[in-house]
């Protein structure tokens, strides 16, 4: 459900406004997706940040106050859930909540429409013994859920925006653009890895998928884990940094894999900038490699006349 959105609002944010390259279009998507406005690409991302977005901070923190009732458990945990590793328990722990008023106020944020579960798909730990114990840190493991945002864009606030607040009030945003320098690639790459796995299934829309989405348990975190009703794996990696990706990144994957117990039927690598000449030159039935352009796939036939993603409509 929730992919389903987010490739729709890329298509929106493509068809309203154009970018020159896949890897702009993905990048301004990181931040403004799902707001619906029609933005000036040909101005930097940084211009477009200040103007549509510091510059009116009061009047876009009030709509968002308004659908938070400015609750400030609701807020707590929604920069925690931006800034963290998306896990719940985690998330509770960093905005200072409990099982209980942290529970409310996720079912709360997923009424709203602001965050979405993404469930866990490790299995809880036996001993292979009917009588026999667990090892202390593996009983103590807690399996925890993690969360996604539905719109690129809240995420964003809550992730750059909320922090400085108190600064960005004030006119006063050179400490905003200096933390966003730092981290923005960082930022990025969740919303890449979410792309990523759009693309991913829509070049295997003809095999009926059965399990799809990120994969962490106590050892090993995969970016992004797909099988399908023919017992068919992919494991994929995503990188979103100006570098080229080398074959290490194929050979990390492929030991996550091992760890895992499992036999990838193909190692999926997707990067911003490219990969290496040998990487490529191995591409495979068993290594398939995407680059930014490649997104280009998800923008097949867009009618602009049912584009409807505004988020404050």
């Amino acid at each position: 459900m929730i992919k389903n959105r987010l490739l729709e609002q890329f298509r929106s944010f493509y068809a309203r406004n154009y970018p020159d390259d896949m890897e702009m279009q993905i990048e301004y998507f990181a931040i403004f997706g799902g707001l619906g406005w029609e933005i000036d690409t040909a101005k930097s991302i940084e211009l477009l940040i200040q103007e549509l977005l510091l510059e009116n901070y009061e009047e876009i923190n009030k709509k968002i106050e308004d659908l938070t009732f400015s609750n400030r458990e609701y807020l707590r945990l929604l920069r925690a859930l931006a800034v963290g590793d998306r896990k719940i328990f985690s998330a509770f722990n960093r905005a200072g909540l409990n099982n209980a008023n942290g529970g409310s106020a996720l079912n709360f944020l997923q009424e709203k429409g602001l965050i979405q579960i993404e469930f866990s798909r490790e299995e809880p730990a036996r001993s292979l013994s009917p009588t026999g114990k667990l090892k202390r840190e593996v009983a103590r493991h807690r399996i925890s859920h993690k969360v996604l945002f539905t719109h690129p864009f809240i995420r964003f606030w809550f992730y750059f925006i909320a922090p400085h607040a108190r600064e960005i009030k004030e006119f006063k945003f050179e400490s905003f653009f200096k933390d966003f320098q730092i981290r923005r690639h960082s930022y990025t790459s969740l919303v890449f890895e979410e792309l990523s796995e759009v693309l991913l299934n829509y070049n295997l829309r003809d095999a009926q998928i059965l399990s799809s989405g990120s994969y962490w348990d106590a050892n090993v975190e995969i970016d992004i884990l797909t099988i399908t009703m023919q017992e068919k794996v992919y494991a994929a990696e995503c990188k979103w940094s100006n570098h080229k990706v080398n074959k290490k990144e194929w050979h990390k994957l492929s030991e996550k894999c091992q760890k895992l117990g499992i036999e990838p039927t193909q190692i999926v690598l997707f990067s911003k900038r490219g990969f290496s000449k040998e990487l490529l030159a191995r591409q495979s039935k068993k290594l398939a490699l995407y680059s930014a352009q490649d997104f280009e796939a998800l923008l097949k036939n867009i009618k602009k006349e049912e584009l409807i993603d505004n988020f404050f409509s």
